[in-house]
């Protein structure tokens, strides 16, 4: 059993605030007049990359000291400024007097989501299934896996908690490019015999493996696309050293279901807390 510590939590959650702050800053390299952020916050951090992005939220709060009220003033106007709510992501292993302060300010819950884990290195690695191959994408294949990754998550499986965001495709795109340019951010292709099947990627963040999302085209759905890029980034996370691995899903989601029938644990939820401008 992976035990979900506070300070594996603290480890966790500590790779996904630097994957957004990485994120955001590439953002403000790529499109430098959207004002796009990213800015410390109580040992995490509060990022912005244009309205309507899944990357505006403040995450990696509640496990190095408390929430400076003024810090948090400026974090607010500075979204108040670009006319949109902010988002915190608070984990449930987190300081708790974070999740009551942020209540009595305003903030309102709105969702949640999980986080899973399973140990590695793997032992022993899975075979894949016959015709289907899983490859690293280079450079001159960023629009490619784009349009794979995008169109899978446009049709996604209807199973448990829905999103609260809905994503317009454009924007999509936008994010998943910005997130491609962070440095150590790996993107992967499937092929099911000669046609494209699905993508997914993976940053490795001190010793954590972040599996970043994985999509299947719909036609390719029920053929083991998904197990194979689950089971192909798994091995190279365990060769590089990392001990282990975690991925964010909606609750009782068919990602979630997917991922837990692979040895991944539910380690804890976060809660979605937003307050409008």
């Amino acid at each position: 059993m992976l035990f979900a510590s506070t300070a594996l939590a603290a480890r966790i959650e500590r790779a996904d605030a630097w994957l957004m702050s990485d994120s955001a800053t590439a953002a403000a390299r790529r499109r430098p007049k959207t004002g796009a952020f990213a800015t410390p916050l109580a040992g995490g951090f509060a990022t912005f990359t244009a309205p309507g992005s899944p990357l505006n939220k403040v995450a990696g709060l509640g496990f190095a000291g408390p929430l400076d009220p003024g810090e948090l003033d400026a974090v607010e106007r500075a979204f108040a400024e670009r006319g949109v709510p902010v988002q915190v992501e608070l984990s449930c292993l987190a300081d708790p007097a974070i999740g009551a302060f942020l209540t009595r300010r305003g903030y309102a819950l709105v969702n949640f989501e999980n986080v899973l884990g399973r140990r590695l290195p793997l032992e022993p690695p899975p075979s894949p299934p016959e015709g289907i191959e899983v490859t690293e994408s280079p450079e001159p294949e960023l629009a490619t896996w784009l349009d794979v990754v995008v169109t899978g998550f446009a049709s996604p499986d209807l199973q448990g908690v829905p999103s609260h965001e809905t994503i317009p495709r454009d924007e999509h795109e936008r994010v998943a490019a910005d997130m491609a340019a962070v440095e150590g951010f790996v993107r992967y292709l499937a092929r099911r015999g000669n046609a494209l099947a699905g993508g997914a990627s993976m940053r490795i963040f001190e010793g954590v493996a972040q599996l970043c999302g994985a999509a299947t085209l719909p036609a390719h759905r029920r053929h083991g696309v998904q197990s194979t890029l689950l089971a192909t980034r798994l091995e190279i996370a365990s060769r590089a050293g990392c001990d282990v691995a975690v991925v964010t899903t909606q609750p009782g989601s068919k990602s979630q279901e997917n991922v837990q029938k692979h040895g991944f644990e539910l380690l804890y939820t976060r809660a979605i807390l937003v307050r409008q401008p």
